[in-house]
């Protein structure tokens, strides 16, 4: 299993072992989460023969992949082990949290 560092590989062999003690349970890593998805318009030519028309992808999905994520105490907790906080990740946190609701816990 490759990991981005090795405070990822720490955490999650920390994880793995609190969900042996039974403290966390179904924990999963590079969770993908879809938070714009794919924006597509109809093309204005090669229309369908029931007179629609056929989409064309204009803009790719915007996705976050969280490191860690897992169930504790009936709540869902998404982890990420940050070395840098990138505008990019900020941005995308907080759109975690006003899209799903989700706070995503630094690590």
């Amino acid at each position: 299993m490759e990991f981005d560092s090795k405070k990822e590989a720490d955490r999650w062999a920390e994880l793995n072992m609190l969900q042996r003690l039974g403290a966390i349970r179904n924990l999963r890593r590079q969770v993908e989460f879809v938070l714009i998805p794919t924006q597509k318009l109809p093309t204005p030519i090669n229309q369908k023969s029931d007179g629609g028309s056929y989409m064309k992808s204009v803009e790719k999905a915007v996705k976050y992949v969280a490191d860690f994520v897992y169930e504790k105490d009936g709540q869902t907790v998404v982890e990420d082990t940050k070395g840098v906080r990138t505008k990019e990740y900020i941005i995308k946190r907080k759109l975690m949290l006003y899209i799903f609701g989700i706070q995503v816990v630094e690590i």
